[in-house]
């Protein structure tokens, strides 16, 4: 299945328009911080800018308050990471998961492409890992969507925490990783992560759907179907039983996020039922303040 042109290019305007506006004109990527260089200090404008940026040794050399602003690194290169494997094939609100998969990765790439950057990605299959090289420009982009979006998904692979390790020790030079995931493989992905994001930026991106959380109300016998196996199990669903899972599941998301913070990644959550848009405009937003305070 190929994507048509005209969904692309309405996915990249929501990316460079809708998500830009949200940001306020200042889209300088979605991690600022790291790879970034200091400008030539500047006489500092009352109102406009920021005090925390005051460049105090020129100030004191002058007698004139004067900022520096920071320039972001150009011709650096962006590597992805895409979970592509049986539990991305789901969802049961207004996305499914591979969706947002495309579109994390397409907030990534059009950010990184209109910056200059190359993006490349790992792409975790049923078969293996399949790397796609780092292109520039908006054609290999695009190519690159329409793969992600296509790919036929099927049960086994390689555990989440051995692409890691492979994106880690293939890609050795320096710049931003991003791992686009749902986060439910129990490999210990925490130890390669933490490795990747002592020498790189890193980005992971949870991908959550709400039934996920939560089984649907009711009672009776029902069907689970674990995705990553095909094994189905029957349970009696009961007030208690559907408690009991929403205890568990939320101790599992807890556990991911504290596992995230050890590595030093940042992380972004989204989910099926939420505008994705708004999502990652608030998750920059949230970096950028940290990053100024820093």
């Amino acid at each position: 299945m190929r994507i048509p042109e005209d969904r692309l290019r309405r996915l990249e305007l929501k990316v460079t328009g809708k998500l830009d506006g949200l940001l306020g004109g200042e889209h300088m990527g979605l991690l600022p911080g790291p790879g970034s260089e200091l400008a030539e200090a500047r006489a500092y404008q009352p109102g406009e800018d920021d005090v925390r940026h005051m460049d105090w040794s020129v100030t004191a050399r002058t007698a004139v308050p004067h900022v520096r602003d920071l320039i972001a690194d150009h011709e650096l290169e962006a590597w992805a990471l895409i979970d592509l494997t049986a539990s991305m094939d789901f969802g049961t609100a207004d996305y499914a998961k591979r969706e947002l998969a495309v579109a994390a990765l397409a907030a990534v790439g059009f950010t990184a492409t209109r910056l200059g950057d190359r993006v490349g990605a790992y792409l975790m299959q049923r078969d293996g890992l399949r790397r796609r090289p780092a292109r520039t420009g908006r054609t290999g982009l695009y190519s690159l969507l329409r793969e992600v979006e296509r790919t036929e998904i099927g049960r086994g692979s390689m555990g989440l925490a051995a692409a890691i390790t492979a994106l880690d020790r293939g890609q050795r030079r320096r710049g931003l990783r991003v791992v686009i995931s749902d986060f439910l493989d129990t490999s210990a992905w925490e130890v390669p992560l933490r490795r990747m994001a002592a020498r790189h930026q890193t980005l992971a991106v949870e991908i959550i759907d709400p039934r996920e959380m939560e089984l649907p109300a009711g009672g009776g016998l029902v069907e689970l179907t674990d995705p990553e196996t095909g094994t189905v199990q029957e349970i009696m669903l009961t007030p208690r039983v559907a408690a009991a899972y929403r205890e568990a599941a939320s101790r599992q998301r807890v556990a991911n996020a504290a596992a995230l913070r050890r590595a030093g990644a940042a992380h972004l959550v989204l989910r099926t039922d939420r505008d994705w848009v708004i999502d990652i405009a608030r998750f920059a937003l949230r970096r950028r303040r940290l990053g100024s305070r820093t």
